[in-house]
């Protein structure tokens, strides 16, 4: 009778492999799909997955295998990832190679192999850069080929892990991906981090997740009979099958030990169960083997070998006992060793003696420093750390633990460093003062951190502190952020606890600097937290940083108040701190720091009167080439500009930047920011006429993953705009309250309160609820609409005072209505109005509230039509002529305004028509109606002008003129200060109206038509 430790022959499972199989053909046929196989400890994951995954493999798929650690899984961010694209690499080298092309210093996150990691500032946009550059890496991968990217025991998954590949399976699409993992179901304990993000997956469509049973009595016959080599009697079928209760691992060791005759039968205990095969090996073995059980899950060779103090021949005989022994088996990442089972570790570990297990680990420690090579260096520092904390050594725990951390923080792995931080401060107190000076000084390295420790690092706890305070915001842990920043302020301040003996509280200029950069983490925070909006903790900074020199501190604080400032109350005071800012950032050298104050300035200046000024700093500051420090601060300066440019009516321009500037956030894995710059260029796109590609534009930006709560709801926004001038109200309201609730976790700005109440006033206003309007409008109003808004003061009080003029012939409307009217005109007087859209909707305004008050507004819609033709906003024309019209017809017999309004409202009515303007559309519709005003012209009246019947607007017909003239787009951009890129739009945009080929056609037909003389 043959008899072997392990079954060759697969058992059971067929339900299970049907589910792999079936999510493999999904996968095969582009449509990315995961399974989570959990199970309990021995029931079989790792044998189904090993069959599943060598059928596919025959089958031509591509696998990357990896499994998380069973102890220190903190100290290795991304184990699982980095051991699958590893393995991957050994397989189809040059692919991931040249998959990676262009972005190996920021996946090396991952895989060190693919060279030195991108230094700069490591802040939380470069950790979702790292997420979308890896889901795109695995796309390019799967494009042409099934991919299988398999991970085991998710169950002891750091955090950095989990959150990866909650992203992978909500960023994964159009791929011949299947991502398979395994975790132990009963390790999953009340409050363990895994059991949350089980059920996020199972929310997700593509997720399927499967929980492997025992073997029922049958099967265990069958595992029984592939061991033995032969059917094995019914007794010890019912024996074995009794004492395992099906699960696997326990089949084959129970069957192992009755083979070899051990008296008694077998403990019913499980550590006995598990040690009597190791207790059965010879003494070297054994030793051997616990040692291999104190050096965690997996350990390397050579690393082994300094250990045991053994020779490589004697290591390798010794070896090959326990791996015949089948309690030890080589691993696939080459020359290292693991336990065949988790089980049998734990069980071997669990009795090692507590003294034996320090020793052990710190010999490992030693040795680990003695030759740092016999590890990989992504696992170096995490592996010490973790060696010299079982060695129950603070002294050398400590310089290891920070290490580690630093470390963790390169790979974006933060809530793993704010872990091993917080293990930090376990072990301040143990550690002697020179070890903690010096672990600090050489550890805490870090861009974001440095300011607040300058000149130098002092070493004290309070430099620990400030290190844990960012991991901590950066990991989401905030409010453990705000703790600890309000425990090193108390330090700094108050002098009410601490550090150390050597480290008294002093009011000095270097611990005035420090609590001012801690009030700056507290303001970032607090705001996160959605406490405050911020400005208390800013004008704690401030007033710290009063009289001091200049420093990177100062220069942040200053940059910090005046981007408030830009936001909550632009004014002169603004401007003067923003000018303050920029100086500072740069004569301290905080250069990414300078791109922030430069754009806040930019922004203040034009919306200050100096619209030019503004536009060369705004462009001036986003034209740094894009490294890693700066990347976020100038591509958001893309989003800040078009936004600028929005506001100021210029909006193909505004659509040219976001799209640059989309682009290249895209480009470089940047999709929030992409998301952000897109919800600019839909409101543009908006104004524009441009609905269609607006729609693709969201639609696009919606899709993309890792957008942010912040973005979603300005993205909302322009969804409800959108939905507002198509007339859909009850999707309008439907975005708009979306917006609302996402936009409750930051502290509400006027830039969104404004917009949104505008858009309630005008869905109000079309249930002809006045008497809300004006309710809606004295809350956004209030004593004065914010100074610096008026980008969307402007269109808020025009539909404010639209929605009185249309009401004047109610009843309701009469009391009240001179207090609204007088409301609105006060918050006029402070709004700036001097870009041409501020003109044109300052004059539409004007002209609405003398509607209102039934006084005769002819000269100011003459004004307003006049002024809406020189821009490049459909939507406001074709109204200005509808309310002209109105105007027209309500003066009765006045000579020629019947034949005018004729003529204003078929303009209009083909504009809102063009445009898919519903609401407008049917206002126009309704009007002529009541004039009994044809919409489409008659034989016997005056046919319109042949540029206007074209519908070349007034841009279009100046360009036109110098088109014939022979003018290139350089040229005509230079006589009508507008953009190359512009002009080229715009000649764009008249040959399709003209019907014309090319440039010489059109100036013909302009010259046939006598559209050159009107």
């Amino acid at each position: 009778m043959h008899t072997s430790h392990t079954s060759t022959v697969f058992v059971g499972r067929d339900a299970e492999l049907a589910a792999l199989g079936a999510a493999l053909s999904r996968a095969d046929a582009g449509e990315p799909s995961a399974l989570i196989i959990g199970g309990e400890a021995g029931v079989g994951k790792t044998r189904l997955l090993e069959e599943f995954l060598g059928r596919a493999a025959a089958d031509g798929a591509v696998v990357g295998r990896g499994g998380c650690v069973e102890t220190g899984a903190d100290a290795l961010p991304y184990h699982p990832l980095s051991t699958a694209l590893r393995s991957l690499r050994r397989r189809i080298g040059p692919e991931l190679d040249a998959a990676v092309a262009g972005q190996e210093g920021e996946l090396a996150r991952l895989l060190p192999e693919l060279g030195d990691m991108d230094h700069g500032r490591t802040e939380a946009d470069g950790r979702a850069r790292l997420f979308e550059l890896t889901a795109r890496l695995l796309e390019r991968i799967a494009a042409d080929r099934t991919l299988i990217l398999a991970l085991e025991d998710l169950h002891w998954a750091d955090r950095s892990t989990r959150e990866l590949l909650s992203y992978l399976l909500r960023a994964l699409t159009d791929s011949r991906l299947l991502i398979v993992v395994t975790y132990r179901a009963d390790d999953l304990h009340r409050r363990h981090p895994l059991r949350p993000a089980l059920a996020e997956y199972e929310r997700l469509r593509t997720v399927t997740r499967l929980e492997l049973p025992r073997f029922d009595r049958s099967e265990v016959r069958r595992q029984l009979t592939a061991l033995h080599g032969e059917a094995p009697p019914e007794q010890l079928v019912d024996r074995v099958f009794a004492r395992s209760e099906g699960n696997a691992f326990f089949v084959e060791e129970l069957a192992r030990s009755i083979a070899e005759g051990s008296p008694g039968g077998i403990s019913d205990s499980l550590l006995d169960l598990l040690l009597v095969r190791v207790e059965a090996l010879p003494d070297e073995v054994q030793r051997v083997v616990r040692i291999a059980a104190g050096g965690g899950s997996e350990v390397e060779f050579r690393l082994l070998a300094a250990v045991t103090g053994l020779g490589e021949d004697e290591l390798i005989e010794t070896l090959r006992g326990a791996v015949g022994a089948s309690v030890l088996e080589p691993a696939d990442e080459g020359e290292s060793f693991r336990f065949r089972h988790a089980l049998m570790r734990e069980a071997v570990a669990g009795d090692l003696l507590p003294g034996e297990r320090s020793r052990l680990s710190r010999r490992y420690a030693e040795t680990l420093e003695a030759d740092p090579g016999l590890v990989r260096s992504d696992e170096r520092a995490g592996r010490l750390a973790g060696y010299w904390f079982d060695a129950r050594d603070p002294a050398r725990a400590l310089p290891a633990t920070i290490a580690a951390a630093a470390a963790a923080r390169m790979r974006h792995a933060f809530a793993e460093q704010h872990q091993l931080l917080e293990r930090a401060l376990e072990l301040w107190d143990d550690a002697p003062d020179e070890l903690r000076r010096a672990a600090i000084r050489q550890g805490v390295d870090d861009d974001r951190i440095r300011p607040a420790i300058t000149p130098e690092p002092t070493g004290d706890f309070v430099d620990l502190l400030a290190a844990v305070c960012v991991a901590a915001r950066l990991a989401g842990e905030r409010e453990r952020a705000r703790a600890t920043s309000k425990r090193a302020l108390r330090l700094l301040e108050d002098g009410a606890e601490t550090a150390s003996p050597e480290v008294p509280p002093c009011p000095g200029r270097a611990d005035r600097i420090r609590a001012a950069w801690f009030w700056t983490e507290r303001y970032q925070v607090m705001r996160d937290l959605c406490r405050s909006d911020g400005w208390e903790e800013l004008s704690r900074a401030q007033e710290l940083m009063r009289g001091l020199p200049p420093s990177v501190v100062h220069a942040d604080v200053l940059t910090y108040a005046a981007h408030w400032n830009a936001v909550h109350q632009p004014g002169l005071h603004a401007i003067e701190l923003a000018r303050e800012a920029v100086e500072l950032c740069r004569t301290t050298g905080a250069e990414t720091s300078l791109i922030t104050a430069e754009q806040s300035l930019a922004w203040l200046m034009m919306h200050s009167g100096d619209t030019e000024g503004g536009l060369r700093l705004a462009r001036a500051a986003g034209s740094r080439a894009l490294v890693q420090a700066n990347s976020v601060a100038v591509l958001r300066g893309y989003g800040n500009l078009s936004t600028a440019l929005h506001g100021i009516g210029r909006y193909t321009e505004a659509v040219e930047i976001a799209e640059k500037g989309s682009d290249l956030a895209e480009r470089h894995g940047l999709p929030d920011i992409a998301s952000y710059i897109d919800a600019n260029r839909t409101e543009s796109l908006i104004q524009l006429g441009r609905w269609a590609e607006a729609d693709a534009v969201l639609a696009r930006a919606l899709g993309r993953r890792g957008v942010s709560v912040a973005t979603r709801a300005q993205m909302a926004e322009q969804q409800a705009e959108l939905e507002v001038v198509r007339g859909r109200c009850e999707e309008a309201r439907h975005h708009l309250e979306q917006s609302e609730t996402w936009t409750t976790v930051t502290y509400p700005e006027p830039q969104h309160t404004l917009l949104a109440a505008r858009l309630a006033i005008v869905l109000t206003a079309a249930e002809g609820r006045i008497l809300d309007v004006r309710s809606l409008a004295r809350t956004a109003i209030g004593e004065a609409i914010p100074f610096g808004h008026q980008r969307y003061g402007w269109p808020l009080l025009y539909e404010a005072a639209a929605a009185e003029a249309r009401a004047r012939g109610l009843a309701v409307a009469g009391p009240g209505r001179e207090e609204a009217v007088e409301r609105i005109r006060r918050a006029m007087e402070g709004q700036p109005d001097f870009a041409p859209v501020w003109v044109a909707q300052s004059l539409m305004v004007r002209a609405e509230l003398r509607t209102a008050e039934g006084l005769d507004a002819t000269d100011l819609w003459t004004e307003s039509v006049t002024a809406a033709e020189q821009l490049e906003t459909p939507v406001l024309l074709a109204t200005a002529r509808l309310r002209f019209a109105d105007t027209l017809l309500g003066r009765g017999g006045a000579a020629g305004a019947r034949e005018k309004a004729g003529e204003l409202l078929r303009q209009a009515a083909g504009l809102a028509h063009e445009l898919g303007a519903a609401p407008l559309e049917a206002e126009i519709t309704a009007l002529a109606d009541r004039a009994r005003i044809p919409l489409r012209r008659t034989a016997r009246e005056t046919p319109p002008p042949p540029a206007e019947a074209l519908g070349l607007t007034t841009r279009e017909r100046e360009v036109l003129r110098l088109v014939a003239a022979g003018r290139s787009n350089r040229q005509i951009a230079q006589e009508l200060f507008i953009s190359p890129k512009t002009a080229s739009v715009h000649v764009s945009n008249i040959l399709p109206k003209l019907g014309a080929a090319g440039r010489g056609e059109a100036a013909a037909i302009a010259h046939r038509l006598g559209m050159l003389d009107e």
